[in-house]
C-alpha cells in the first residue's frame, strides 16, 4: 500500500466526484463516477488499486459509505460545516464546485486526518434496530400530520367528533369516524345504540356511553350546507382510510422494536434505565444512535456533545457565552431529553439535579439538558462496562438518599433509613404514568431553544 495516499469523495444523488493524492499532495486520479453499480464498482476498485489509506466524505452513512467500508477502506466522515470552513484555506476568492469540494476533502484527509474520527461500522443487529426506530419515527411524523389535518377538518363542520374520545388517532376513534363521518350519519345515534357500538368494538376507555354522547352533543354544531357537508364527509373518510394502516404499522413496528432491543447484547443496559417494561422505544433509540462500538466515544464528554446536551462556548475578549448546540445527533438528543424528562418524575437523584438547575434560574429545556448531561455520564459508564444500570452502584444516587446521623464526634450513616429513602422516594404507579406520557411523544425539551 502506498504511504499516505488519500482520497476525497464529494457525494451526490446521481454522481460522485473523487480526487486521489499521494503523501506530498500530487494528484494521482480525478474522476466523476455515476451512482450505479458499475460506477461504485469502478470507484472502489480504483481506490484499492491506488493503495488509498483514507477516504473523506461528508456523511457518516448511506450506500456509498457502506460500499467503501465493504472494500476495506478507512472512511473519515466530516461535517459539511468543517468542509465549508476549510474552503477559504485553498480558495480565498470564495469559489465552489463539486470537484473543488472533493479536493478539499482529500486535503483534509491528507493533512488533518489526526483531527477526525474514522468510521467503525456497527453490528448487523444495531443497524437493524436503527432502521426500525428511524422507520417508526417517520411513520409517527406521518400519523401526526394526518391527525392534525383530520382534526382541522372536523373542527370546521363537526367539532363533537374531536371531543368524544381522548385521542383522535386511536383505533376506537378512527372506527367511530369510519361509521359516523358526519353529523348527518350520527343524527339517529342515541345512548343505547352507542353502547352497543362500543361493545362490538371492545371499547375499554371506562367511560359510559352517556358521558361520551354528552361530549358529542355539547360541542358546537356546524353550519355546513348539504353539498359542503357531503364534500367534507368524503375528506374525513379519506383521511381515516390513510390513518388506519399507519396506526397499525406503528403498532407492529413497536412490537418488533421491543423484540429486537431485548435480543440485542446491549439491550439490557438501556432497558435498565426505565422502570416501566413497556418503555422500549426510547431505550431502543438510545441504543441505535449510540451504537455498539465502544471506541466511538472515548469520554462521556464526547457522547454528551454528540447528544446535544452540552452547550457551545463562545469566547472573544471579555465576551464569554454558552450557546445552544445545533450540530449534533438530533435523534440522540430527543431520546436523551425523553429519558431526562421521564426520570425527573420518579428518580430521586434526577429530581434533585433538575430542581437544582431550576433553582439556578434555568428554564425547563435547559434544566432537562443539564440533567441529560448527568445521565450521559451514567450511560457511558454502563455502556463501556457492558453493565446494566444498578441504583446501588450509582454513587450520585446513594449520596443523595444517604441519611447521616450524629454519633458522638463523627457522623454515621443510617443504613436502614437510607434504604427506606431509596424505596419510598416515589410510588411505582406514579412513575410509570409520567414515564409513559413522556415516551409517547417528543418532549418539549428536545426542541431547539436558546440557552
Amino acid at each position: 500500500m502506498a504511504e499516505g495516499v488519500c482520497a476525497g469523495v464529494d457525494w451526490a444523488k446521481d454522481s460522485h466526484d473523487v480526487v486521489v493524492e499521494d503523501a506530498v499532495g500530487d494528484r494521482l486520479w480525478r474522476a466523476t463516477v455515476t451512482h450505479d453499480e458499475q460506477g461504485l464498482r469502478v470507484l472502489c476498485t480504483m481506490l484499492v488499486r491506488l493503495g488509498v489509506q483514507r477516504v473523506a466524505v461528508e456523511r457518516p452513512d448511506g450506500l456509498l459509505v457502506e460500499r467503501l467500508l465493504d472494500a476495506g477502506l478507512t472512511v473519515i466522515a466530516m461535517h459539511p460545516n468543517q468542509v465549508a470552513a476549510a474552503r477559504p484555506r485553498f480558495r480565498p476568492a470564495g469559489g465552489k464546485s463539486d470537484r473543488f469540494d472533493a479536493f478539499v476533502l482529500c486535503e483534509l484527509a491528507r493533512t488533518d486526518h489526526h483531527r477526525f474520527r474514522a468510521l467503525v461500522p456497527d453490528s448487523d443487529q444495531t443497524k437493524a434496530l436503527r432502521a426500525l426506530t428511524r422507520g417508526r419515527e417517520l411513520l409517527v411524523e406521518q400519523r401526526v400530520a394526518l391527525c392534525n389535518q383530520l382534526r382541522a377538518e372536523l373542527e370546521r363542520f363537526w367539532p363533537g367528533a374531536v371531543e368524544i374520545f381522548a385521542d383522535l388517532d386511536s383505533p376506537i376513534s378512527l372506527a367511530f369516524l369510519e361509521r359516523y363521518p358526519s353529523p348527518i350519519d350520527a343524527r339517529g345515534l342515541g345512548e343505547k345504540r352507542l353502547a352497543q357500538w362500543l361493545s362490538r368494538h371492545h371499547y375499554c376507555g371506562r367511560r359510559p356511553a352517556a358521558e361520551l354522547l354528552g361530549r358529542l352533543r355539547q360541542a358546537p354544531s356546524g353550519r355546513a350546507a348539504e353539498l359542503e357537508a357531503e364534500a367534507r364527509r368524503g375528506i374525513v373518510l379519506a383521511l381515516v382510510a390513510a390513518l388506519r394502516p399507519i396506526v397499525e404499522q406503528i403498532r407492529l413496528l413497536t412490537s418488533e422494536i421491543a423484540h429486537a432491543v431485548r435480543k440485542h447484547p446491549d439491550g439490557h443496559i438501556f432497558l435498565s434505565l426505565f422502570r416501566d417494561p413497556k418503555s422500549v422505544i426510547c431505550a431502543a433509540t438510545l441504543l441505535a444512535e449510540i451504537g455498539d462500538c465502544r471506541a466511538r466515544y472515548r469520554t462521556p464528554e464526547h457522547l454528551a456533545a454528540d447528544a446535544g446536551m452540552t452547550p457551545v462556548a463562545v469566547e472573544s475578549g471579555r465576551k464569554k457565552v454558552a450557546c445552544f448546540r445545533y450540530g449534533c445527533d438530533h435523534r440522540l438528543r430527543d431520546a436523551t431529553s425523553t429519558l431526562a424528562d421521564a426520570t425527573r418524575h420518579w428518580h430521586p437523584w434526577a429530581q434533585d439535579r433538575y430542581a437544582t438547575a431550576r433553582g439556578r434560574g434555568h428554564d425547563h429545556p435547559r434544566a432537562i439538558r443539564t440533567l441529560g448531561r448527568a445521565w450521559i455520564r451514567v450511560i457511558w459508564r454502563c455502556w463501556q462496562d457492558h453493565t446494566a444500570y444498578d441504583p446501588d452502584r450509582h454513587r450520585g444516587l446513594q449520596h443523595h438518599i444517604a441519611v447521616v446521623i450524629a454519633d458522638g464526634s463523627r457522623p454515621r450513616l443510617d443504613l436502614t433509613a437510607s434504604q427506606r429513602m431509596a424505596g419510598a422516594a416515589v410510588t411505582r404507579r406514579a412513575a410509570r404514568s409520567d414515564e409513559r406520557e413522556a415516551l409517547d411523544s417528543k418532549p418539549t425539551s428536545a426542541t431547539h431553544l436558546e440557552g
